[in-house]
């Protein structure tokens, strides 16, 4: 809350945005539904390639059972969704690994625990009035990252988008551009974040991005820990930064 003629801050205004918003794990074929026609949404605006599978933009590994499927709801709208995906030396199972496979395998190899965050799509009707929808989904990649206990965080994004991620989470170029990726039709470059030494100075920059132990084992833990799954999430920076 600010005082009285005093223009909020960035952070002030992304917490006052949070107060509406609510992670969903995606698992019912319904919440699929809604997450393809998100994706085909954004990808067609993106220009990135339209699947062959009848146009469905819902594939195999959204059920791997090291990937999560989240999406990102204001006021119960879908807005935006992404997919984490915990790789580990025995289950590389990555989107970054099919078009970087020497770079991310040199992590894996030297024992690294790693999240893969993909399919990250955003309404593109929204963006006007929600300029802060990249960090509100990105944060679910930040939350995987103190649950799963990794060390890097990867992203593979166009070469446009690299100076946000080296800006917002010290990422630093791994490999690229690669140009036309098969299957994508846009060109991507590999970053890798160095969590240990890269995440507290992004909690110290951007409070909003975290979260309590009990939101992260409700976003990730499996569901034969928790019992009964949570149909919503809610963010719960808001409340460490009041404490």
């Amino acid at each position: 809350m600010t005082q009285a003629g005093v223009q909020p801050t960035f952070t002030e205004k992304l917490f006052d945005v949070m107060d509406r918003i609510e992670y969903r794990r995606i698992t019912s074929a319904e919440d699929f539904e809604d997450v393809s026609n998100l994706r085909q949404k954004a990808y067609e605006k993106a220009g990135m390639h339209v699947p062959d599978n009848g146009g469905l933009f819902v594939d195999e590994i959204d059920f791997d059972p090291q990937a999560h499927v989240f999406g990102v709801y204001c006021d119960e709208t879908l807005i935006s969704s992404l997919r984490i995906h915990h790789v580990t030396p025995d289950h590389r199972v990555s989107p970054a690994r099919n078009l970087f496979p020497k770079e991310v395998d040199a992590f894996l190899d030297a024992g690294m625990t790693l999240i893969d965050p993909v399919r990250h799509a955003s309404d593109p009707d929204v963006f006007d009035d929600l300029p802060a929808l990249p960090y509100l989904t990105l944060r679910i990649a930040t939350m995987a990252i103190e649950f799963f206990e990794a060390e890097r965080c990867l992203s593979f994004v166009p070469p446009r988008h690299v100076a946000f991620y080296r800006r917002v989470f010290g990422s630093k170029l791994v490999a690229g551009p690669l140009i036309n990726c098969p299957g994508y039709n846009i060109d991507f470059s590999l970053l890798a974040a160095d969590v240990p030494n890269e995440l507290p100075k992004v909690y110290r920059r951007y409070p909003f991005f975290r979260s309590q132990p009990f939101e992260r084992r409700m976003m990730f833990a499996p569901q034969e820990e928790l019992g009964t799954m949570p149909l919503t999430i809610r963010p719960t920076a808001r409340y460490l930064q009041a404490a």
